[in-house]
């Protein structure tokens, strides 16, 4: 029996979950997922002001640690993770791959399980969000088999 090898490929902003089955079955679009509110500017994800510290020395303005884009791709990420993660407690893969950009590489690191982690055995720090599925297929073929 083939393995199956589940392929992610996303950004901040959109994620396709590609499944191949074993050699010469090539890779078959299973869902696309998209966050448009990772590509909104920052300004627009703001609904108030900063909130303002009473009783500070100096009266000062408290902001975000975090920009509302990096939450909105921080919220994506453990999207992206929840499915893999409920993939692999399904069985329904034995391997998997990672395409993203470094920063959401990053993101989706600290955000998958150690279990899961353990069975992603190949990632690749580029944007393949605007590739074609055969030009993923070819960018991947040595390590899935194709």
């Amino acid at each position: 029996m083939a393995q199956t090898t589940w392929i992610l490929v996303a950004n901040a902003s959109l994620a396709r979950f590609y499944a191949n089955s074993g050699p010469n079955k090539g890779l078959a679009l299973m869902k696309e997922i998209r966050h448009p509110e990772s590509r909104q500017k920052n300004a627009a994800l703001v609904t108030d002001r900063p909130g303002s510290m009473a009783g500070t020395a100096g009266r000062g303005v408290m902001s975000p640690h975090t920009l509302p884009k990096e939450h909105e791709a921080r919220v994506f990420a453990l999207e992206l993770a929840r499915e893999l993660n409920q993939g692999r407690n399904g069985n329904q893969y034995q391997r998997a791959i990672i395409v993203a950009p470094p920063a959401m590489m990053g993101l989706l690191n600290d955000s998958l399980d150690s279990v899961t982690s353990n069975l992603v055995t190949d990632r690749f720090e580029k944007d393949y969000t605007k590739v074609s599925e055969k030009q993923i297929a070819s960018q991947l073929e040595g390590c899935i088999f194709l």
